[in-house]
């Protein structure tokens, strides 16, 4: 794994070593981030299930200004920080070690707000819709807040409803992508 582009542009990224996490491939990234491009000018990034940190990484190195990443796993948070290391930005980031259900609670309480959200749970949760819910009655997404699911094909992905329009919908293998606009 690596940084794809921007600022942050090769560096080479660690793994967590096990099952318990999916990091994204090279490949899916890269869509990703394509279809993201117009909305990285900066602003607050939520990685609500961080896994290595890869997807945050790379939206900064991009351009957007902060990350904050939330992972439960004591591994994971390792791998994200040695990651962030590599960066030598570290103040670009904020490393939150806790379950995403108390990670959102914390920053509802401080009344923080998210310019772009990655979703990325294990597929077998499907919590996508929840915290999409979460995210919406909670204050926490800014104005035109843009919000990337990824999940594998048999999950359920919320519909276009208010407040939120899906602006696009890829599929990769078993990997769905879906980028959702906050439309408050």
């Amino acid at each position: 794994m690596r940084v794809v582009a921007g600022r942050f542009r090769g560096t080479r990224l660690e793994a967590v070593s096990g099952d318990k996490t999916r990091p994204t491939t090279d490949k899916v990234k890269e869509a990703m981030f394509s279809m993201l491009m117009p909305y990285l000018g900066g602003g607050e990034v939520l990685d609500l299930y961080a896994g290595t940190g890869g997807l945050s990484i790379e939206a900064v190195s991009r351009g957007m200004t902060h990350a904050t990443l939330v992972d439960r796993q004591f591994q994971a948070i390792k791998v994200i920080q040695a990651n962030i290391e590599k960066t030598h930005d570290t103040t670009a980031f904020t490393v939150l070690k806790m379950p995403s259900q108390q990670a959102l609670q914390q920053l509802k309480g401080v009344q923080k707000t998210f310019d772009l959200v990655f979703l990325d749970p294990p597929y077998a949760k499907e919590t996508i819709a929840a915290d999409m819910q979460f995210l919406a009655e909670n204050g926490l997404l800014a104005p035109g807040a843009v919000i990337l699911a990824e999940s594998n094909d048999a999950a359920n992905l919320p519909a276009a409803r208010a407040p939120f329009d899906i602006v696009q919908q890829k599929q990769y293998g078993i990997t769905v992508v879906t980028i959702y606009q906050f439309d408050n």
